[in-house]
């Protein structure tokens, strides 16, 4: 049976990557407590797992207030996931736009399966407030970021499972720099150092190469975005 719902609690999405770890500081500041939840899907870079434990200490060193709030962390296995998917996020091979417009990283369904299963995990904890890093501002083009879909996806989790979630997403419509930003006004220089030195977003799961906006391969996608936004970050600050 689940708890009673709360509204001082959020379930955040937190991969470990730049995006995920400015939204849990953005929790962090706006929820009494705070849970966590990780996907292991056979992804490339699961090393994005292992980089979490490095920035959950970081961000109770980095605010008191944070470590009091900062809950449980979970994580789910899904297989599956990467079973049914060929993608350059789950098989090693190149990456590479595809004929639909779409880059090959595009794992289909995998943000509405997160969603499902981070709503159920909700429902039994007693959890109406779930945080996504989801963008349709500075992204692939991947249709399960959009905003469209992130609402419908609220309306049908509050339906089958009769309960109101509400589904947060602080970086839909901003860019990379405006992360970078973001991250800054919620933790100071302390939590964008934190995310340059211990968050992982390469694709590749390379973590070898330190540039000035953290480890990575430096050219798939998201290499790519994160470095733009980095540069254009400094360039505003």
């Amino acid at each position: 049976m689940s708890k009673s719902l709360s509204s001082d609690t959020a379930l955040v999405l937190f991969s470990g990557g730049q995006d995920s770890t400015t939204c849990l500081a953005w929790a962090l500041s706006r929820f009494a407590h705070v849970e966590t939840l990780g996907f292991d899907y056979g992804q490339r870079h699961a090393i994005e797992l292992d980089c979490r434990a490095r920035l959950f200490a970081g961000i109770r060193a980095l605010n008191a207030d944070w470590a009091t709030r900062l809950g449980e962390s979970h994580t789910l296995s899904i297989p599956t996931l990467a079973a049914v998917s060929d993608t350059a996020l789950t098989r090693d091979v190149e990456i590479a736009m595809g004929a639909d417009g779409l880059p090959n990283t595009f794992v289909p369904g995998r943000n509405l399966v997160f969603l499902t299963f981070a709503a159920a995990l909700a429902y039994r904890r007693g959890i109406s407030d779930i945080v996504g890093g989801m963008c349709e501002t500075d992204y692939s083009g991947y249709p399960d970021c959009r905003d469209d879909t992130i609402r419908a996806m609220q309306a049908a989790l509050s339906l089958g499972m009769a309960r109101k979630f509400e589904l947060h997403t602080p970086l839909m419509w901003i860019d990379k720099a405006a992360t970078w930003k973001l991250a800054r006004d919620l933790g100071g220089a302390g939590l964008v150092d934190l995310i340059r030195e211990q968050s992982h977003t390469c694709y590749l799961g390379e973590r070898g190469a330190q540039h000035d906006w953290g480890f990575g391969c430096g050219e798939c996608p998201a290499c790519s975005l994160r470095a733009k936004g980095w540069r254009e970050y400094v360039a505003g600050k």
